[in-house]
């Protein structure tokens, strides 16, 4: 139902109108690595004293303390939401709750625009969670229009908990990233830089 519907890229273009581009994403932002908190470490540890086997533990176990992680060094100035609908039009699929999205506004109990991040966790079948956090994404960009506060640019991942696959939405277009990242301390470094992005605005 809803976003999970979006199962394959080419839905993107063919119910969307959008294009999809396949590219190096990161390639010009010089990403600096940032080292995991102890406590973070410690986290992602215990997560396998009993193994996530399904996407609702993955998320909970293994990408929840991640995006807690790049949050606490911008508490003041964004809000992560988690399981909060976005409902654009159910008609069309555009609707039903996210696993987690981020929002340019100080930490608060109601959403408020702009949302600038989407994260889709997905058990295994990561062309699936692209599709779904595409749709969200352009949800996204329809939500922050009819607020009044549009952003160019929104940024999405897809992850299993150990892949995590950016996306960057602009001008009608879904730019992808080559290849999925791996390495902790380098998807850190992707999620810090891009706050500081929209921090600039």
């Amino acid at each position: 139902m809803g976003y999970s519907n979006f199962k394959k890229l080419k839905q993107i273009k063919e119910r969307l109108g959008a294009k999809t581009v396949s590219i190096p994403l990161f390639e010009d932002w010089n990403i600096a690595p940032v080292m995991p908190s102890d406590w973070l470490s410690v986290s992602l540890q215990r997560a396998y004293m009993s193994p996530p086997t399904n996407e609702k533990s993955k998320s909970e176990r293994l990408v929840s303390p991640v995006l807690l992680e790049v949050l606490a060094s911008h508490a003041q100035e964004l809000s992560l939401f988690s399981g909060e609908e976005i409902n654009i039009n159910p008609q069309e699929d555009l609707a039903s709750p996210c696993d987690f999205f981020f929002a340019l506004m100080p930490p608060s109990l109601l959403l408020e625009a702009p949302i600038i991040s989407i994260v889709e966790a997905k058990d295994e079948d990561l062309e699936w969670g692209i599709a779904q956090c595409a749709a969200q994404l352009y949800a996204a960009h329809l939500f922050n229009l009819q607020e009044g506060k549009d952003l160019p640019v929104l940024y999405g991942c897809a992850t299993t908990g150990t892949d995590w696959q950016f996306m960057r939405y602009e001008n009608q277009i879904f730019y992808i990233d080559k290849k999925p990242q791996t390495d902790l301390p380098y998807i850190l470094g992707i999620w810090h830089s891009i706050f500081r992005f929209f921090l600039k605005y």
